[in-house]
């Protein structure tokens, strides 16, 4: 089938992340793909090769548009431009009307995922959109992951990808990978308990690094594909990431990871991120490392205080084996997503 995904970049690259992650997917599995972004810019580098059964295009608001797929992707709730939406309703069969909405823990995405939303004016009037909600239960719509990830992983030569970035790595060193909206110097005195490498992605890491402490070696790395990105996931010890996309991809590392969210004025990004914690530490409430772990998050993300340590390794990175593995139990969001449309087709 022909898929059409809509994507606005609105100030950060992982909207534009998870469209073309999703476009790519599909095309990976015999699917056809159109892409219709505001600003592809990033794609230079997030994915320089481009996909065969991808097509990117410009997002336009107006104009003549060509006939609409099978099914219609948005993403983010970023609304499809109106002439697009009338030649979706004008349709002999409409499309699947899709709204791939945010990843969250929170009990409402159970609620909520699958839901339609009749459309009763407008040029979408009689068409029905359909809410589908990524998450990290069978009750969800899952998460990005592709078929031959687990290959790809098991492959990896973490000694030859460092060597290739030119990052002089040695073993005795603890790497960790930052990409980050802010920089919280708190945190960097725990770094220097052993020598660490720190690897820094564009952006913030590297704009407002500060002063590290003795022990800490930093290498500036450039803008990397997305599959350089989980290279780097995979060949890090300690792993600090942000948003959606890189969020996802540090789960399926198999590495502890931190989490920076993304801030929401109204304060409703903590009670986000607590609800992440309260799934992944389940079972393990009580134990200091978990304790630990909370507060580290916390910090991440200016709520609370540093604790006086990193947690535990062990037994964060046994959880973290453990999540992975719940997770790799669901089916992904593509294979969901392709199930649902075949319902409703």
């Amino acid at each position: 089938m022909l898929w059409d995904l809509f994507c606005r970049v609105i100030d950060n690259h992982g909207d534009l992340g998870v469209g073309w992650r999703l476009a790519a997917d599909l095309a990976d599995r015999g699917e056809r793909a159109r892409l219709w972004v505001d600003d592809a810019s990033a794609l230079a580098w997030m994915a320089p090769q481009g996909h065969p059964g991808v097509e990117v295009l410009p997002w336009r608001e107006d104009g003549d548009f060509p006939e609409p797929g099978e099914v219609v992707v948005e993403l983010f709730g970023c609304d499809p431009p109106a002439g697009f939406v009338a030649r979706m309703a004008a349709q002999v069969k409409a499309p699947v009307w899709i709204n791939l909405e945010y990843l969250s823990a929170e009990a409402y995405v159970e609620r909520s995922h699958g839901l339609q939303s009749p459309q009763f004016s407008g040029p979408g009037a009689g068409l029905v959109k359909f809410f589908f909600y990524p998450g990290f239960t069978p009750a969800t719509g899952g998460l990005l992951r592709e078929r031959d990830l687990p290959t790809r992983r098991a492959a990896f030569d973490r000694t030859a990808w460092l060597d290739a970035q030119g990052t002089g790595w040695q073993p005795r060193e603890r790497v960790v990978s930052l990409f980050c909206y802010r920089r919280l110097p708190a945190l960097w005195p725990w770094l220097a308990e052993r020598p660490t490498l720190l690897l820094a992605a564009p952006g913030a890491a590297q704009a407002d690094i500060g002063t590290l402490p003795e022990g800490v070696r930093l290498h500036c790395l450039p803008w990397l594909t997305q599959r350089d990105y989980d290279h780097l996931l995979w060949a890090s010890d300690l792993n600090f990431v942000r948003g959606e996309d890189s969020f996802v991809r540090a789960q399926w590392a198999n590495e502890p990871f931190v989490w920076q969210i993304y801030e929401q004025h109204d304060g409703v990004h903590a009670a986000k991120l607590q609800a992440f914690l309260d799934r992944f530490l389940q079972g393990c409430e009580g134990a200091a490392w978990a304790g630990s772990l909370r507060r580290l998050w916390g910090a991440w993300n200016g709520l609370n205080e540093a604790p006086p340590a990193l947690p535990d390794e062990a037994p964060w990175r046994a959880a973290c084996a453990r999540w992975r593995q719940s997770l790799e139990n669901h089916h992904d969001l593509t294979t969901q997503l392709q199930g649902f449309v075949a319902a409703r087709r």
